[in-house]
């Protein structure tokens, strides 16, 4: 039985294709056609998961689309009669889209695909949810899903078991923590659905000084609910802006895009984070208290916030947390093919997301002529030398792209499409933000630790496979790795173990052993305003236009002069 996963025409398209119970593969659109966050219908990532798969479109049993188009445009219409007449340009920009696709997915994968077999259309937060529970491993959980807006829905409550899920409660738009934090995310000159990482990492340089009037346009509610005052929003009417001249009033001028940072910026991110943060904790305690169940699975957007995440796990009563790695609208096609499977078709899960390894990768073979063709000098390495020779050469603090293996599934470098560096030298952040990636010097760089000495460092329990926990550094070893504690002491970590990925590993027990620190930086293999890598092709070229000493290709290694 195989069911195909797909998501697109929003932003993050992707695709995902389960097979007798196992993630096959999974890869967004935007790794193929190299438009960042590419909402174009998945052509690419489908036929990565087909050919993954040894398969073409005539064995595929379903084809589960990520939400109901029909229900979301009755949203749309609906919105847009309210705002109107400040709603006609967005109306008149948008309406043919789902004339041309949305509002007919069956003949659009029939012409795209020749598919003409069954399409099931799962509700935007179901698939989110299904996307989380199903790959938890949980037997039973709580599940809560945020994000801007799916049809309806903002926010779901909800409990699963065996292979059930059931949505106990739901917020709706437009009241929304994933639309309040792009709006504002606009507001401090980012873009939308991109510089919502960049306001969590700014909010670290701030202090909690406007929390008192964010919470007079968001009241939260002790069970976990919470309202906008739209007087403050347009996320119909006033042109593009998803903020209305009432927030500008509060909040001063907006920041243009690219301008001067002010202390009143880095406040404005401050307070958002926090009163975000406030009404995730009362949301997933609001949601222990209706199940008492002690797991929980986190999904949505606004659950790529790993500093929120933080402190779910650390207010709340739940023991185990699960996040699944690719939270956003990517993420919902693995959760429309999970549903289907495992709900619709009565099949028990069973373990089913190892890791999130889940893309292309490249032979050796394949790797060699790309270089060859590319007249690119090069040497080859055994595995165990080659990670002793990196291991020193990000002793001696030179920049390292590195690609290995299977492409990770969702918006984090997870040690296969990654740019590794030396965390004990306090200038390498600033390094990597100017030379290479190209960013605002504030922004911060995670750490890649042994699993079993990631509690010697950082204030955690538990593994952080996916980078969505930002647990505090500990004090004492602040000073031992500075490039990658932020600014309020805390660190985006990612443990790896030698069984999860043994080669990545080795590295960093390498590093440990010249250094004796467990720990090098990892940030994801992409340069500004662009997707993470996919091919050697697409590494060499990001490696020749950047300031990388080093690019490792499986066991090939290339030297700057």
């Amino acid at each position: 039985m195989k069911v195909l996963g797909v998501s697109c025409f929003y932003h993050d398209s992707a695709a995902c294709l389960i097979s007798d119970g196992k993630i096959v593969a999974a890869a967004q659109e935007e790794r193929f056609n190299r438009r960042k966050n590419s909402p174009d219908f998945p052509i690419n990532a489908i036929n990565y998961c087909l050919q993954q798969d040894s398969a073409s479109v005539y064995d595929i049993d379903y084809i589960g689309f990520y939400e109901k188009p029909f229900l979301k445009f009755s949203r749309v219409i609906v919105s847009h009669l309210q705002s109107f007449p400040f709603s006609l340009r967005n109306f008149i920009d948008t309406v043919p889209h789902w004339l041309a696709d949305r509002l007919i997915m069956p003949l659009v994968f029939k012409r795209e695909l020749g598919f003409e077999g069954k399409v099931l259309f799962i509700p935007h937060h179901m698939s989110h949810a299904a996307s989380a529970f199903f790959s938890s491993g949980f037997n039973e959980a709580a599940i809560l899903t945020v994000d801007g807006v799916g049809e309806w829905a903002s926010v779901t409550c909800g409990v699963g078991k065996g292979n059930q899920i059931t949505i106990n409660k739901e917020l709706r738009f437009p009241h929304s923590l994933g639309l309040l934090y792009t709006a504002v995310t606009t507001f401090l000159g980012f873009q939308a659905l991109e510089g919502e990482g960049t306001v969590m990492g700014l909010a670290a340089l701030g202090k909690p000084a406007y929390v008192d009037k964010f919470k007079s346009i968001i009241s939260l509610k002790q069970d976990g609910s919470f309202h906008l005052d739209m007087r403050y929003f347009g996320f119909f009417n006033e042109g593009r802006m998803m903020y209305t001249q009432r927030f500008v009033r509060a909040f001063g001028s907006p920041r243009l895009p690219g301008g001067k940072l002010e202390e009143r910026h880095c406040d404005i991110a401050c307070s958002l984070q926090a009163v975000t943060e406030e009404a995730l904790v009362n949301l997933a305690c609001g949601l222990y208290h209706d199940t008492g169940v002690d797991s929980l699975c986190l999904a949505g957007g606004v659950c790529l916030n790993c500093v929120a995440n933080q402190k779910i796990k650390e207010k709340t009563p739940f023991k185990r947390i699960f996040i699944q790695p690719a939270a956003g609208d990517s993420g919902g096609a693995l959760g429309a093919a999970a549903y289907i499977y495992f709900n619709l078709l009565n099949n028990q899960p069973d373990n089913l997301m190892v890791d999130a390894y889940l893309g292309p990768e490249f032979s050796a073979a394949q790797i060699k002529r790309v270089l060859v063709n590319n007249a690119v000098d090069f040497k080859e390495f055994e595995e165990a030398s080659l990670c002793k020779y990196i291991a020193a050469k990000i002793y001696e603090s030179k920049i390292i792209g590195w690609f290995q293996g299977r492409m990770e599934f969702g918006p984090r470098a997870l040690g296969n499409r990654s740019i590794l560096a030396n965390p004990c030298n306090p200038d390498m952040k600033e390094l990597l933000n100017k030379k290479v990636k190209d960013r605002e010097p504030f922004r911060p760089y995670a750490p890649l630790v042994l699993e079993e000495k990631a509690a010697d460092y950082f204030q955690m329990s538990g593994p952080s496979s996916f980078m969505l926990l930002a647990p505090q550094v500990r004090k004492d070893k602040v000073a031992v790795i500075p490039a990658v504690t932020h600014y309020d002491g805390s660190a985006r970590v990612q443990t790896v173990n030698k069984n999860g990925n043994p080669k990545l590993w080795q590295l960093v027990k390498e590093f440990e052993n010249l250094t004796g620190v467990p720990v090098i930086i990892n940030t994801s293999f992409n340069l500004r305003g662009q997707p993470i890598v996919c091919s050697p092709e697409d590494a060499l070229g990001s490696f020749q236009s950047s300031a990388m000493d080093i690019l490792v290709l499986g066991n090939f290694v290339i030297e700057k002069s």
